[in-house]
C-alpha cells in the first residue's frame, strides 16, 4: 500500500513514522509512505501557499495551485484523495477497513482557515474529522488515520494479535484486560480469568464489553446487533 501525505510540517511525521508499527510496517513492506512538501509547490519566489479568503473575514485560506501541482508531482497514481477538515466525516473504525483495501491514498493535511473549496470540488475523493473540535492542522489526524489503516493490512501486526477484540471492531467498546501480578494493591484479577473455562471467560469478556459500552458509550448500542442474551445482560444490569 502507498500512503502520500501532502503537508506543509512534513519533519512532524519523522518520529510517527521511524517508530513501533509503523516502522515495522515499512520494514516488512507493506506499506510505503511518502511525504510531500507543500511549500515547495507554493506560489511565487517565497512558495505562497495560502492567501486571505474572498469576503473578508479573519485567517488565511490556503490556496488551491499549489495543492493541484502537489497532487500533480506524485509519481504514478495519488489514488483515493482525502482531505482532513473539520467538516468532515468522523473517522471510524468502518473506514479505516475500507481504506486498508486501496492500492494508493492521498491524504492532504488541511491549515490555516480552510483550503479553497475548488480542492474538494476538483481533487478530493472524500473528507474526515477525527472529532469534533478543532487541531492547529491535518497533521495530527493524517496520522491518526495512517496508523489506524496500517495495523490492518495483513501481516503487520504480530501473530499473537488479534485484531477482532479490538474496541470499535465489534460495534462495542473492549472488556477489561489483566496481566501479572494476580493481585496488586488490594486488587485482584477476576477469578473467571483464572479458571481455565474458555466458555465462560468468553461470555464473561462480553459481559464486561456491553456493560462498559453501556456505560461509557451507549449511542454504540444503537448501531449494534445484540443477541438475545446480550439484551438480558444489559437488562439485568439495569
Amino acid at each position: 500500500m502507498v500512503i502520500h501525505v501532502i503537508t506543509l510540517f512534513p519533519s512532524m511525521f519523522k518520529g510517527f513514522i521511524d517508530s513501533s508499527i509503523i516502522s515495522r510496517a515499512i520494514d516488512k513492506d507493506a506499506v510505503d509512505i511518502r511525504l510531500v512538501d507543500l511549500r515547495s509547490f507554493g506560489m511565487g519566489p517565497h512558495r505562497i501557499v495560502d492567501d486571505t479568503p474572498f469576503g473578508g473575514g479573519g485567517g488565511m485560506v490556503m490556496r488551491v495551485e499549489p495543492i493541484h501541482n502537489a497532487l500533480k508531482g506524485i509519481e504514478g497514481s495519488a489514488g483515493h484523495v482525502i482531505l482532513t477538515t473539520p467538516r468532515g466525516k468522523i473517522f471510524k473504525q468502518d473506514d479505516a477497513f475500507r481504506l486498508s483495501k486501496e492500492d494508493t491514498i492521498t491524504i492532504i493535511c488541511g491549515h490555516y482557515e480552510g483550503v479553497d473549496e475548488r480542492v474538494s470540488e476538483l481533487f478530493v475523493d472524500e473528507e474526515l474529522s477525527i472529532g469534533d473540535y478543532v487541531l492547529t492542522g491535518g497533521e495530527i489526524p493524517a496520522m491518526a488515520i495512517i496508523d489506524a489503516v496500517v495495523r490492518i493490512i495483513p501481516g503487520v501486526l504480530g501473530k499473537n494479535t488479534i485484531i477482532t477484540g479490538d474496541s470499535h471492531y465489534t460495534g462495542l467498546l473492549e472488556h477489561p484486560q489483566y496481566t501479572r501480578p494476580r493481585e496488586y494493591m488490594g486488587k485482584a484479577v477476576p477469578s473467571v480469568l483464572l479458571s481455565g473455562n474458555h466458555k465462560e471467560i468468553q461470555k464473561w469478556r462480553r459481559m464486561m464489553s456491553l456493560k462498559a459500552t453501556m456505560d461509557r458509550r451507549p449511542d454504540m448500542l444503537e448501531k449494534t446487533s445484540l443477541t438475545e442474551e446480550d439484551i438480558l445482560i444489559l437488562k439485568e444490569d439495569g
